[in-house]
């Protein structure tokens, strides 16, 4: 895809200006660090488009802040007194879920996952953003908590321009098939093989 051109245009009687805004369906999976960065950068972007960005953590908990949850309030703050950018919403499961106030524990994270996702299609269908990044999300779905096929048919149904970002390790092969960009990150090196912890702006 060289300077951003596509390598070949498909038959779809689509115009480019059509293609061009059609909303997709991101993956971003592999065992290397740098999943959950690449989509809250993407979020940063839509952003700055005026989007309206909703944020859902699957699996992290409740005691877990990364540096981007901050920024991303601070953002939907700024948004809401000034109009800059565009409304974002945060919404944790180890929270318990912001609309639900439920307290998860080890016993119900099946049934707060599946809380989640239902909350999630609820909002697809009455078109509530422009992007959902959907942290750690594949994870629910290895599990056996949350059906891949609904998922799946969800995401292919859901109307009007609304993006989607998956990450987490071991995409399951139907929903890679179905996304439009996937990207595996892989490791070569990580200061962890020489003994280094995480460290303060890097990790979180």
């Amino acid at each position: 895809m060289p300077q951003g051109q596509p390598t070949a245009v498909p038959n779809d009687g689509l115009t480019t200006r059509q293609r061009r805004n059609r909303p997709l369906t991101i993956v971003h999976t592999g065992p290397m660090k740098g999943k959950s960065t690449a989509a809250f950068g993407l979020g940063l972007r839509g952003w700055n488009q005026g989007w309206s960005i909703a944020v859902f953590q699957f699996v992290k908990s409740a005691k877990w802040r990364v540096g981007e949850e901050a920024a991303y309030k601070a953002l939907g703050d700024l948004h809401a007194r000034t109009g800059v950018g565009g409304p974002v919403e945060w919404h944790k499961m180890g929270e318990g879920w912001s609309w639900s106030r439920k307290q998860g524990t080890e016993e119900d994270h099946a049934a707060a996952a599946q809380d989640g996702w239902v909350e999630i299609k609820r909002r697809l269908a009455a078109e509530s953003h422009d992007l959902y990044i959907l942290d750690e999300f594949t994870y629910p779905m290895k599990w056996g908590w949350i059906s891949v096929d609904d998922v799946v048919a969800t995401l292919r149904e859901r109307p009007g321009h609304q993006n989607v970002v998956i990450t987490g390790r071991d995409a399951d092969g139907a929903l890679v098939d179905y996304a439009d960009l996937v990207a595996e990150m892989t490791k070569v090196k990580h200061p962890m093989d020489a003994g280094q912890k995480g460290q303060k702006g890097i990790e979180w």
